[in-house]
């Protein structure tokens, strides 16, 4: 499996999840979980007077007042006080009330107090260096918690990547992870103004156990002075809380419905020089085009290949898997696509968005829960809403 996805703009079309095509047929609210890091006796990072846990908090509640604007918009928080919440409780609270997104707002640090940017991580194993330092101080909070040592066992806190057990778990929702990452770092950067450091994947707790798209914000370097008072500010709060929630509104957009409403998201300014800092050893920085999708293998059912073609992403593995229906729990008509350093597997084609809907709930009967619409032309995949628009 490539252990890291650093890029700085990826188009990754594909529903946002199955939850969210049913909340959107049942005229539910789209459910947002918002996860304010550290708590109570876990500070988080502490630098120059700047304290992780209020910088934190005071992001996710002016983020939550945004989208809380919005009716057809449910917020639930992991947190709203000084509160210490275990890691595997904030993913839980995500699981119980059935959310469409979960994305957690921390703050960086760094011994080089001249390192400054903003990241986004997505659930998985990497190699660097730097994200697996990352990850080991954010999992370090499970040592606060009574009997860890039992309840997270066999995690080896020293060493993040032992967190990697159920792989096809923390794939499931990997693309509509690694969209809301860019979707938020492409707004630090362009809307907000700051050193934009890329999206990457490491092995959080936090993000282990909740089972829906879900993101870790390093908003920024509380250890840096100039940013650390940025990020302490109002302005610099209420700035990347609306240009988190600008991302969540667009996702929700594409996939569920509704309208984005215009932010005033205020550039900062006077941005810290692009290239006077040091580049710290193994960050893996953006690059300027997204990988190209391998065209899809052609399957059994007549369709017309000219138009768009709608399938099923059953999972995705680092394994390549047969296409055999007893490896996809009878389920036939199976395609695969590699992208990113993983088979995707899909099932059915059809020129017919309602026809995909079937598609999806057989799907979904056979086990497949977390299962969504893929569109494609020209074995390419597109948005789902292009692709509907196209179809009509």
């Amino acid at each position: 499996m490539k252990s890291i996805i650093s890029f700085k703009k990826i188009v990754v079309a594909t529903a946002l999840a199955v939850s969210c095509v049913s909340n959107a047929q049942n005229g539910g609210k789209f459910k947002v979980c918002l996860d304010a890091g550290h708590g109570n006796q876990d500070f988080g990072a502490s630098y120059h007077g700047y304290v992780e846990k209020q910088i934190n908090l005071a992001i996710i509640l002016k983020l939550g007042t945004i989208l809380e604007k919005d009716p057809s918009v449910d917020v639930i928080y992991t947190r709203k006080n000084d509160t210490f919440i275990e890691l595997v409780e904030r993913a839980n609270i995500a699981n119980r009330n059935k959310a469409n997104i979960f994305v957690s707002v921390h703050c960086n640090a760094n011994k080089n107090t001249e390192a400054y940017g903003s990241e986004t991580y997505v659930m998985g194993l990497s190699k660097s260096a730097s994200s697996l330092a990352v990850a080991k101080k954010e999992n370090e909070v499970i040592k606060l918690e009574e009997n860890y040592k039992t309840k997270y066992a066999g995690y080896n806190p020293n060493a993040p990547e032992s967190l990697i057990s159920a792989t096809i778990a923390q794939e499931e929702y990997l693309d509509q992870s690694i969209e809301l990452a860019s979707r938020i770092q492409d707004n630090f950067d362009n809307k907000v103004n700051r050193k934009n450091r890329g999206v990457h994947q490491a092995p959080f707790m936090v993000l282990h156990k909740a089972f829906m798209p879900r993101v870790l914000v390093e908003t920024g370097f509380i250890s840096n002075p100039a940013e650390g008072a940025y990020l302490n500010s109002e302005e610099g709060q209420e700035n990347m809380a609306k240009a988190i929630a600008d991302a969540i509104f667009r996702m929700k957009a594409e996939y569920f419905g509704g309208n984005v409403p215009v932010l005033d998201i205020k550039k900062s300014e006077k941005p810290m020089p692009k290239d006077s800092t040091p580049k710290l050893k193994d960050v893996e920085l953006p690059v300027k085009e997204a990988p190209k999708s391998v065209p899809v293998k052609p399957t059994v059912s007549s369709v017309d290949t000219t138009k768009v073609v709608f399938k099923i992403q059953l999972k995705a593995s680092n394994v390549k898997i047969e296409n055999k229906p007893e490896n996809f729990n009878g389920l036939d008509e199976i395609s695969s696509v590699f992208e990113a350093g993983y088979h995707k597997y899909l099932f059915g084609q059809t020129n017919s968005y309602e026809a995909s809907k079937k598609l999806l709930a057989e799907a979904k009967s056979k086990g497949f829960e977390s299962a969504f619409i893929v569109p494609f032309r020209n074995g390419v995949k597109i948005s789902l809403n292009e692709a509907v628009k196209s179809s009509k």
